[in-house]
C-alpha cells in the first residue's frame, strides 16, 4: 500500500481541488480557498489582483460570437483566472505540479464533457448510431455540426487561452493540463463523426454528411493548432481519416441515389398529367447538392462518369457532370412513366409539365451555371416538340372534320352534300366535346405554357371551324334539327378553349 501523503500535501491537494471545482463560482469563494492555502503553506497573501482589463473583454467578445448563455457557466470566470494563476504558481514552486495537473485536468475534463452534453452531443457507440431512427439521428448530426464550431472556436479556444494564463509558469504543465482536459471532448466529437462516416448509407443522410464534412474540413486546422506534439499529430491523423471516410460516404450515397432513381418502379399515373413526385423530389435534391459545390467538386473530381455526350459536357465541373447524370436518369424515368398513359396527347402533357419543372428548377438556381445555357435551350426546344406532339395527337381528328376532302361535289341543296355535312358536323361535335370533357380536367402547370397552348389551339382550330361554318352553314340552315348539327358558333369554341388545362373537376 502506498504511503499516505504528508499533511501539508493533503491540504494543498484538498484546497486546490475545492478551488478548481469552483472555477465558475464567484471571486469570494476563490478568495476563501486562497486564505486557507496561504496559511497552510505560509505564503504571502495574494490580496492584490493584476488588472486583466482589455484582454478579458476581448476574450468575452470572442466567446459571445460563437456561443450563448447556455455555455457561459462552463467557462472559467475572468475574475477567477488571476486567483487560480497565483494558486498554480504556489503549487508549482512547492513541488506539487503533478497533483495540480491531475486535479485541474479531471475537473476541467468533466466540465467540458458536461458542456458537450448541453450542446447535444451524446456519447454513442457505432452500434447505437446504427440503431437510431433517422429522425433522431438527423437531429444529432445537426447538433454535432453546430457543436463542432462552438467547441473548436469557442470552448476549447477559450480553455486553451485561460489554461495558458493560469499555468504560465510551466509550459509543460500547461500543455499536459489542456490536453488531458480537452481530449475526452475532442474524442467524443471525432468518434461520432467516424460512426456516421462508416454507417449505413441512405440518400436522406447525404446533406447532413456533407454538412459534417464541410464543418470538419474547415475547423480541423484550428482544432490541430490548439494542441502540440503527439496530441496534435493524433488529432490530425484521426481528423483526416474521418474526412476521407466521410468523403467516401458522400460519393457512395450519390451513387446510390442515382441507382434509386433508375430503380424507381411506381406504376401509378397521375391524373391530368401533372408533375410526378419523383420529379419534384429529385430536382429539389439536386438543387440542394448545388449548394455544396465547393466540397462536391473536390470530392467528385476524378470519379468515373456514365454519360458521354461529347462537347455538351466537356467544360462541366465534376459536380455539374454528376448532376447531369442524375437529371438524365430522371428524364429517362419520366419518359418511361409517360407510357403509363394510354392517351398520346396526355403523354405529351405529362412530359411537357415535368420537363418544364426541371428547366425552371435549373434556370432559377445555381444549377444554371453548372449545366449551362446550351443545356437549357435544348430542353426548351424539347418542350416545344411536346407541345407540337400534343396538338397533332389531339386535334388532327377534329381538324379532319373541317376539310373539304371527301365532300360530294354538288351545287345548291344537294341531298348528298347535306347528308355529308350533317355527318361532318356531327363528327366534329363528338370529337370536340370529348376533348373538352377530358382536357379541361388535365392541367398544364405553368400559366405561361398553358396560355401558349390555348393560343396554339385557337390558331389551329378557330380559323378552320369559322371557315367551314361560314361556307356550309347555308346548306343546313332552315332545315330540321339545324342546331343539332351546328351546335357551336365560332365564338362559343373560342370561349370554351379558355377552360382547357385548368384541372377542372366536371360533374358527371
Amino acid at each position: 500500500m502506498a504511503a499516505a501523503p504528508p499533511d501539508g500535501q493533503e491540504k494543498v491537494i484538498a484546497a486546490a481541488q475545492q478551488i478548481v471545482k469552483s472555477l465558475a463560482n464567484s471571486k469570494n469563494a476563490a478568495d476563501d480557498m486562497i486564505r486557507i492555502l496561504s496559511v497552510d503553506l505560509e505564503c504571502p497573501s495574494f490580496a492584490s489582483q493584476p488588472d486583466e482589463g482589455d484582454e478579458a473583454a476581448s476574450a468575452a467578445g470572442r466567446w459571445s460570437s460563437v456561443s450563448d448563455g447556455e455555455i457561459s457557466p462552463y467557462l472559467i470566470s475572468p475574475d477567477t483566472v488571476s486567483t487560480l494563476k497565483d494558486i498554480a504558481d504556489v503549487m508549482l514552486r512547492a513541488g506539487y505540479g503533478p497533483e495540480l495537473c491531475q486535479v485541474y485536468s479531471e475537473v476541467r475534463r468533466d466540465t467540458l464533457m458536461e458542456c458537450l452534453a448541453v450542446l447535444g452531443v451524446d456519447k454513442m457507440s457505432l452500434e447505437e448510431v446504427q440503431r437510431v431512427e433517422w429522425g433522431v439521428l438527423d437531429g444529432k448530426m445537426k447538433k454535432w455540426i453546430q457543436a463542432l464550431r462552438v467547441v473548436v472556436q469557442g470552448l476549447l479556444a477559450e480553455e486553451r487561452r485561460i489554461c495558458g494564463q493560469i499555468l504560465a509558469a510551466d509550459a509543460d504543465a500547461e500543455e499536459e493540463c489542456f490536453t488531458e482536459a480537452a481530449k475526452g471532448c475532442v474524442l467524443q466529437l471525432l468518434n461520432f463523426g467516424d460512426a456516421i462516416a462508416i454507417g449505413k448509407r441512405s440518400s436522406e443522410k447525404l446533406f447532413r454528411i456533407l454538412g459534417m464534412y464541410e464543418a470538419l474540413a474547415e475547423l480541423l486546422p484550428e482544432l490541430e493548432a490548439l494542441f502540440s506534439g503527439d496530441a496534435r499529430d493524433f488529432i490530425k491523423e484521426e481528423g483526416e481519416g474521418i474526412l476521407v471516410r466521410l468523403g467516401d460516404a458522400v460519393r457512395g450515397t450519390v451513387a446510390e441515389f442515382a441507382n434509386a432513381i433508375r430503380g424507381e418502379t411506381s406504376r401509378r399515373s397521375l391524373p391530368g398529367g401533372e408533375i410526378h413526385p419523383l420529379t419534384r423530389y429529385v430536382m429539389n435534391y439536386v438543387r440542394l447538392l448545388a449548394d455544396y459545390s465547393r466540397w462536391l467538386n473536390h470530392l467528385l473530381d476524378g470519379c468515373e462518369t456514365e454519360l458521354e455526350n461529347g462537347g455538351d459536357n466537356a467544360d462541366m465541373t465534376p459536380l455539374g457532370h454528376c448532376l447531369l447524370i442524375l437529371i438524365t436518369h430522371l428524364l429517362d424515368k419520366i419518359e418511361d412513366k409517360a407510357k403509363l398513359y394510354d392517351d398520346e396527347a396526355l403523354q405529351n402533357i405529362f412530359l411537357m409539365n415535368n420537363l418544364w419543372y426541371v428547366v425552371q428548377k435549373i434556370k432559377d438556381s445555381e444549377l444554371k451555371t453548372l449545366l449551362g445555357d446550351n443545356w437549357i435551350s435544348k430542353r426548351r426546344g424539347q418542350i416545344r416538340r411536346y407541345s407540337t406532339g400534343y396538338l397533332r395527337s389531339s386535334w388532327t381528328r377534329v381538324l379532319a372534320c373541317l376539310r373539304d376532302d371527301g365532300l360530294p361535289h354538288a351545287t345548291g341543296s344537294s341531298s348528298a352534300l347535306k347528308a355529308a355535312l350533317k355527318e361532318r358536323f356531327k363528327s366534329f361535335n363528338l370529337a370536340y366535346e370529348e376533348l373538352y370533357r377530358t382536357q379541361t380536367a388535365w392541367r398544364v402547370v405553368d400559366p405561361q405554357l398553358r396560355e401558349e397552348l390555348k393560343i396554339s389551339i385557337s390558331e389551329k382550330v378557330l380559323p378552320a371551324y369559322r371557315s367551314f361554318v361560314g361556307r356550309f352553314r347555308g346548306q343546313l340552315e332552315g332545315g330540321r334539327n339545324f342546331a343539332k348539327y351546328i351546335k357551336y358558333n365560332p365564338e362559343d369554341v373560342e370561349n370554351q378553349v379558355s377552360d382547357f388545362f385548368e384541372g377542372k373537376k366536371l360533374n358527371a
